[in-house]
């Protein structure tokens, strides 16, 4: 016998439908409903009406978020010691995380598609695979954001049983998997969470809908539906880390945030597991804490994203300066970010018309716990027709980018086929199987970018097929068939090149702020970065620049153009326009 279990705290009746066969449920503690019965197929009936509800911890959807729920086997929780030769985790500090959306990594699409590409991972040399949201959304494709049925996995990608296979993969070539989880809002289609129980909180919403009852009546269990989500993904599919989409969205008014008891529990598991767990939140608020200790009085976690390294990246390759782009156009925007970590620290952010942020504490954090990038799915993906950096910017202005953020103090992460300066697009796209809201969808993201001054006619339509298909990417890039030597190969050789000198250099991971120093020349467009031994000189104008540098050349991103081998600096170094030189000082006897 199989037992059946759902919080329904304001229902007056409960009906179990198994097989077709209805059961009625008994009423417990605490809003709870239970029953027992055997069968595959099931759903629950709130007070008689039809037709039955999938369940909101369902492990399997095999027909949609629409239909009924089926009964997984248990996955069993890894064992606290591992076996000899087990995963036993990494840690964040000192790794590099690749980000990628299983419908769109591969032209299939799927999880098994995307094991086949996991070597190239490795030999880039990668540490981490950070995967967009895999739980059960409406239609065939979508960012993954739109989740009804958090314990559920896409069954287009291959479902749970795919994706564990997945997180196998990746741990046996030595990869850790962290998995981008949404609890700040749920999907418009197939939410049927608010039939159940008080799981949103009337009357408060964030930009995409109703948000979640984290601190009204009945909160708790909520609260423990978000938390149970989180360990299952860390304890049962044995991920090593939570991606936490949009933190600020999270309301919470209690005395204990919600982030502070889900970092608790999750230091918890990792402690009883006996490998670490990584928490690393997605915010627009510049705000400390999410990353101070408890004993601090912080929430503890782990990272977070810094949204202002990637835009001060942007602005200084990319010269676009519209928008929150705006504050960052001095190069020396870029020179408070990688000593700081922040730029709006209690600075006025003339987009948000306000003072925002607050500074870090520099002597008391270390750097890793900033995750930074100069391309990521957002940022790709919310510009009108989902533009790469490849689009815009010349090969020296990527080349520069990609060692900005690869050598910076920080944890550096990557967007997929960024390494080989993909052409393809990251378009948003949805596949709304309902018409009004398919038509919603897509005129709403035409009418935003129209206000923006966009010509309509060039915003995809997220419901066509062939936006998805468009951001899919082209592995015949970075292999071409009997070819050598292309622009994309030459610049997966650079990005290869930047992280084994990362690897190999101890300063480019020393986690002390102080250990950057930064100097602006803001006529001349260049900067040099010191960094231990290590000084990196960027020319990001279209003249040749002198810098004052002294020592061997481990880098020179001009070095495939021009035939350049190994060679010395000394005292000063030409640099050519849009190029980068990284230079080791000598020793002192």
């Amino acid at each position: 016998m199989t037992g059946f279990r759902v919080w329904a705290p304001r229902a007056g009746r409960m009906t179990l439908e198994l097989d077709g066969a209805r059961i009625p449920m008994t009423a417990g503690t605490g809003g709870w409903w239970s029953a027992e019965g055997e069968g595959r197929d099931y759903g629950f009936l709130i007070d008689d009406a039809a037709p039955p509800r999938p369940d909101p911890r369902s492990r399997r959807q095999p027909n949609g978020v629409h239909g009924l729920s089926r009964v997984e086997p248990t996955i069993e929780p890894l064992p606290a010691v591992p076996r000899a030769g087990g995963w036993t985790g990494r840690q964040l500090a000192g790794g590099i995380v690749y980000e990628l959306h299983i419908g769109t990594f591969t032209p299939e699409g799927t999880f098994e598609a995307a094991i086949a590409r996991l070597d190239h991972l490795v030999h880039l040399g990668v540490d981490f695979v950070e995967v967009l949201p895999v739980n059960a959304f409406n239609g065939e494709w979508n960012w993954g954001y739109d989740g009804v049925l958090w314990y559920a996995v896409q069954e287009s990608y291959g479902g749970p049983a795919g994706y564990r296979h997945f997180v196998d993969a990746c741990h046996e070539r030595g990869l850790a998997v962290i998995q981008d989880v949404v609890y700040n809002h749920l999907g418009p289609s197939g939410n049927y969470l608010p039939e159940f129980g008080p799981y949103l909180h009337e009357g408060r919403a964030n930009t995409w809908g109703a948000s979640m009852n984290l601190d009204g009546p009945d909160s708790d269990e909520v609260r423990a539906f978000i938390i149970d989500n989180a360990l299952m993904w860390l304890g049962e599919y044995g991920v090593d880390g939570l991606r936490l989409d949009a933190v600020h969205a999270l309301v919470d008014h209690r005395a204990v945030h919600l982030l502070e008891e889900l970092a608790e529990r999750v230091d918890a598991l990792s402690a009883h597991v006996g490998r670490p767990l990584t928490l690393i939140a997605e915010s627009d608020l510049n705000d400390p804490r999410l990353i101070r200790s408890r004993e601090a009085n912080g929430y503890g976690l782990d990272a977070q994203w810094s949204d202002d390294f990637h835009h001060a990246v942007h602005v200084a390759v990319s010269g676009e300066t519209v928008g929150y782009y705006a504050d960052f156009a001095p190069l020396s925007a870029l020179a408070d970010v990688l000593e700081g970590g922040f730029f709006h620290a209690r600075t006025r952010s003339t987009f948000r018309g306000r003072i925002h942020g607050r500074p870090i504490d520099t002597e008391r954090t270390p750097t890793w716990r900033l995750v930074v990038f100069d391309q990521d799915h957002d940022q790709i993906g919310n510009r009108a027709v989902g533009d790469r950096l490849s689009a815009s910017v010349d090969d020296g202005g990527l080349r520069i980018a990609a060692a900005l953020t690869l050598l910076s103090p920080f944890t550096p992460m990557l967007f997929m086929g960024e390494e080989w300066a993909a052409t393809t697009p990251w378009q948003f796209f949805t596949s709304h199987p309902e018409p009004e809201l398919g038509k919603a969808t897509a005129e709403g993201r035409i009418a935003e970018f129209e206000r923006m001054g966009w010509d309509p006619a060039v915003v995809p339509d997220p419901q066509d097929p062939e936006t998805f298909r468009r951001s899919k990417l082209d592995w015949s890039e970075p292999y071409p068939a009997g070819e050598d030597g292309t622009a994309h190969s030459r610049m997966l050789a650079w990005y290869r090149e930047l992280i084994a000198l990362r690897k190999a250099r101890p300063e480019l991971t020393d986690p002390s702020f102080a250990a950057t120093e930064v100097e602006v020349d803001e006529a001349a467009r260049t900067l040099l970065v010191h960094r231990g031994r290590l000084a990196i000189a960027v020319n990001l104008s279209d003249a040749g620049a002198t810098v004052a540098l002294d020592g061997a050349v481990l880098a020179d991103s001009t070095r495939a153009a021009d035939g350049r081998s190994s060679r010395t600096v000394l005292g000063s170094a030409e640099l050519p326009p849009r190029s980068i030189l990284v230079v080791e000082a000598p020793s002192v006897e």
